[in-house]
This record gives C-alpha cells, sequence and structure tokens, in this order.
C-alpha cells in the first residue's frame, strides 16, 4: 500500500500529505529480542475536520508504514492532535520482535 490523496481530508486547517513526524530514537531489549520505534505528537491548530484513521508513510516512496484506525470518526473544532502510545517494548506504535 502506498501514500494517495483518495478519501484525504484536504480542508479545515488540514493540508494534502499531512505533516512530518518526529521519530523518538528507536529502542531494542537484546535479552527480549524486541525492537520498538514511536513519535512525538503531532498536532493540527486551528483544525475543523472529520477524520477515522490515518497513515504513517515514507514521504520520499511513498511507501505505507502503519494504517492508523481511530475506531470511530473523531471531530475536531479547534484542535486534532494524534496521541502516540508511550515508547516502551510493549506499547509503542511500532514494534519488533
Amino acid at each position: 500500500t502506498t501514500y494517495t490523496t483518495t478519501n484525504e481530508v484536504v480542508n479545515g486547517g488540514y493540508t494534502a500529505g499531512g505533516k512530518t513526524l518526529t521519530i523518538i530514537p528507536p529502542t531494542s531489549n537484546t535479552s527480549a529480542n524486541t525492537a520498538w520505534v514511536s513519535f512525538a505528537n503531532v498536532t493540527w491548530s486551528p483544525a475543523s475536520f472529520t477524520t477515522r484513521g490515518a497513515l504513517i508513510y515514507n514521504a520520499t516512496t511513498g511507501a505505507a508504514v502503519a494504517v492508523l484506525n481511530f475506531g470511530s470518526d473523531k471531530v475536531a473544532t479547534n484542535t486534532f492532535t494524534v496521541t502516540f502510545p508511550t515508547a516502551t517494548s510493549t506499547t509503542a506504535i511500532i514494534r519488533f520482535a
């Protein structure tokens, strides 16, 4: 899967393509054979849109890295923040074991 503008929000403070994520440095636990990475929270403000999910993708190649499903429509009326889980071996958004 790759990034596409199909069904992408393009108004209300959101610009096609989204925002560049700030990576929290990858970490590993060799005794548990696990590595993980997460990102700093990202915010749109002002924001006035509805969304059900997000795509993390490689901006150079367009290749999808992860699809986020928010589980239901999220309505932004002022500020919209994607809050990533704490970067640990059991909670980081991307984990390799």
